[in-house]
């Protein structure tokens, strides 16, 4: 039985999303702003990936700033990630060596940092 990882990148003008069984890509999305979502859309997308699959989710939430990681509403006042039945998430702060360069989409675009986070995995 392979783990579920969902990796999440919010941005100012997006988030990207990958969830992953193991190695395969199960699922991709870029979603509008975390900061003008409600404030309890990550968590029940979450907690319905991981009702659909039956199974908890390790989730890597990695960002630029703390200020971007902070509207998904996925960490506790001390910085470090929530953990309930359905997921278990570990923050994960980027410098910028780690930034991905503005570019065309081209359909979903590049996801070949997320996939590497998610391979790597989160302690469980």
């Amino acid at each position: 039985m392979n783990r579920w990882t969902v990796t999440m990148d919010p941005r100012r003008e997006a988030t990207r999303i990958l969830m992953m069984e193991g190695r395969e890509e199960r699922l991709r999305a870029v979603l509008g702003p975390s900061a003008s979502a409600h404030p309890r859309a990550v968590s029940t997308l979450l907690e319905g990936l991981a009702l659909w699959q039956q199974r908890p989710l390790c989730v890597v939430l990695c960002a630029d700033t703390e200020e971007s990681m902070s509207a998904l509403r996925l960490e506790d006042a001390l910085g470090f990630g929530v953990r309930n039945l359905h997921f278990d998430v570990e923050v994960m702060l980027r410098g910028p060596a780690h930034r991905r360069r503005a570019g065309p989409l081209g359909g979903l675009g590049c996801f070949g940092d997320l996939r590497q986070l998610c391979l790597q995995g989160v302690s469980p």
